[in-house]
């Protein structure tokens, strides 16, 4: 099974994209979607830009990652040592 972030393009050079998520940077190649622009979010497999998201979608679902994210924290402080 593979899981998906949206990632926002802050960068474009050619058919590379530099994306950002969480303040984290990753690489992708943009040949499969050439009308791309800095701004716009991406899904993200094996180095390959496969699907651009709408933005209220992508915010929409860094959303459920940040609630997961904060759960598991949440959960991880609660366990005896």
């Amino acid at each position: 099974m593979c899981l998906a972030v949206p990632m926002k393009i802050i960068e474009i050079n050619g058919t590379r994209a530099r994306a950002e998520v969480g303040g984290v940077l990753y690489n992708a190649n943009i040949d499969f979607l050439p009308d791309l622009q800095v701004g716009d979010y991406i899904i993200v497999h094996a180095g390959f830009a496969i699907e651009k998201l709408d933005e209220a979608v992508a915010l929409e679902n860094l959303a459920a990652w940040q609630e997961v994210a904060d759960d598991l924290q949440t959960n991880q402080r609660k366990r005896p040592a």
